[in-house]
């Protein structure tokens, strides 16, 4: 977590300096220290301890001692007196996907806009209009990416959810050592793109004390609710999240019940119903004379067995048909990780990645892939280090070299290319010629409208080496 702290500040850092029309490449240094210490794999305590922060691309002694303070007392005084040099909020503005720093700085000099509210505003009031360079179609983009900040704080992606939920079992695990069974639930265990709230689910002889732990996380913004089995809190980083602590015997049912979906569950209560039983969050239970007796709940193999089904995982559990074919034991198998053969698309040292060629193929082979595409960017993306036609003779050597040294793997020599506002790629077919694979991608020019850049993409695969 504390990785993720740094990153963010860095990236603050970077966008203020941007605000304030500093050197690019100083503004840059910070941009690439967050993500390099965001993709770390190793706990940056540890490099601390060993006097190898400035082992990491990109970080000197000057950001290596602001890591280190960040690390020891949860803030950086140089960020903070940074933000004391701009209006309070105009930060905000540029979580905007539309603005940048430099329409933020106009907007506050002109109209002393400092927060989303002011800014939406004004767009729908006319007074953007009134300033040099904004026309219509600048303000229908501002707005519909106001529209996204909204959405985007409504709901957080996939993995930004799963981090935030192994965080805090991890933490709680560590605090508390009678907690005996421990899983998320909810549209997070679904595997879905997309999630409003965490929950998570526990077993443990202690509630109230994991409650108590739950609610001191130092993730812990807001505590919304508190009680003996079921604690709501908001984290720092604004995800709602809700544990609840059940009876060993009732976790399976209570997995499958709070995992959902509602309209799986729906499906599955009416199947219980059919067969003279009754299936809630505490357990499979036989009705006999207005009578309940309890069957299983324990796991929720044994409450798909109680009802005739074979097990369904959670990513399946949409009411979709999924339960037909679990009754006639025809689910199909979902895509598993030995599945993956290899990566079409992986960056190197020799533009915008932290490692070399070498170190990523056994990295790949490690992971049982059988080949991996270095798709690098292409010469004119210059700010990610974009490969000249010298360049590519270079990795190509390297490329081959390597292929005739690893046994049963295959490196491909490969490349981002960029597509240009026409939808041309940035290097000519002589060259496009001698890649393994290409990738293709949109770099800049995100404003044109979405035909345009439809066209862009479409044109840039009618060439026959994409």
């Amino acid at each position: 977590m504390i990785t993720k702290t740094i990153a963010q500040i860095f990236r603050d850092i970077a966008k203020i300096l941007e605000i304030k029309g500093e050197n690019v490449f100083r503004i840059r240094a910070y941009e690439r220290a967050a993500a390099n210490v965001e993709s770390l794999s190793e706990d940056i305590q540890d490099l601390i301890n060993d006097g190898s922060l400035t082992d990491i691309p990109g970080i000197g002694e000057d950001l290596a001692e602001k890591i280190k303070e960040i690390v020891k007392t949860g803030r950086l005084q140089f960020f903070e007196s940074l933000k004391k040099t701009i209006p309070e909020g105009l930060l905000e503005l540029l979580n905007i996907p539309s603005v940048g720093p430099k329409t933020a700085r106009l907007f506050y000099e002109k109209l002393k806009i400092k927060s989303v509210s002011e800014l939406e505003k004004a767009a729908k009031g006319g007074s953007l209009l009134k300033l040099e360079g904004i026309k219509e179609k600048t303000i229908e983009n501002i707005l519909k990416g106001i529209g996204l900040l909204k959405q985007g704080q409504e709901r957080m992606d996939l993995a930004k959810a799963a981090s935030c939920a192994s965080e805090l079992m991890k933490g709680l695990k560590e605090k508390i050592r009678g907690i005996k069974q421990l899983s998320a639930c909810g549209s997070l265990r679904r595997m879905k793109e997309t999630v409003r709230d965490i929950d998570i689910l526990a077993v443990s002889d202690s509630p109230e004390e994991v409650m108590r732990a739950f609610t001191g996380l130092p993730q812990v913004k807001d505590i919304t609710a508190q009680g003996a089995t079921k604690s709501s809190i908001i984290t720092k980083e604004n995800a709602q999240v809700d544990l609840r602590v059940v009876e060993a015997k009732s976790f399976g049912a209570a997995l499958l019940y709070f995992t959902g979906s509602k309209n799986f569950n729906i499906k599955l209560r009416q199947r219980a119903v059919k067969k003279g039983l009754k299936l809630n969050e505490y357990g499979v239970f036989a009705i006999d004379k207005g009578r309940e007796t309890y069957l299983c709940g324990r796991t929720e193999e044994e409450v798909f067995k109680s009802l005739g089904l074979a097990y369904i995982a959670p990513e399946l559990r949409e009411d979709t048909g999924e339960i037909e074919l679990a009754a006639k034991n025809k689910l199909p198998r979902l895509v598993a990780l030995e599945d993956i053969k290899g990566d079409l698309h992986a960056h190197s040292e020799y533009s915008d990645g932290n490692n070399s060629i070498l170190e990523m193929a056994r990295a790949a082979r490690e992971l049982g892939y059988e080949y991996l595409n270095m798709s690098d960017h292409s010469q004119g993306l210059k700010v990610a280090g974009g490969l000249s036609a010298q360049d590519l003779k270079k990795k190509r050597a390297e490329v081959d070299n390597l292929n005739s040294k690893l046994k049963g793997f295959k490196v491909l020599f490969g490349s981002e290319v960029d597509i240009d506002s026409e939808g041309r790629l940035d290097y000519p077919d002589k060259i496009l010629s001698g890649f393994d694979c290409v990738v293709a991608a949109i770099h800049s020019g995100f404003k044109q409208s979405k035909s345009q850049l439809t066209k862009r993409l479409i044109n840039a695969c009618k060439n026959k080496h994409v």
